[in-house]
């Protein structure tokens, strides 16, 4: 099945050109659309000619206090009982 989608990459990439196709696998690749019929969708919309949406910043993610949250002092502390 592979093979088969690569076989129609490569169709699009004459259709439309190699620089539009690599844009368009770019932007699928970025909004998590990776499937053949999403980069032609794209090509044709002419969105592969567009900037890529910025990135959004992730902030490093807090677990909230809970009394069944054993933190990581719990896995480094020996003297600890179980």
């Amino acid at each position: 099945m592979g093979y088969r989608s690569c076989l129609g990459l490569l169709a699009l990439a004459r259709e439309y050109g190699h620089p539009r196709l690599e844009a368009a696998c770019a932007r699928s690749l970025a909004i998590g659309a990776r499937t053949r019929k999403s980069v032609q969708s794209i090509l044709q919309g002419g969105l592969d000619r567009q900037p890529l949406p910025s990135a959004v910043a992730q902030t490093d993610w807090v677990s909230p206090d809970h009394d069944n949250v054993r933190g990581p002092a719990y896995y480094l502390d020996p003297t600890t009982t179980h």
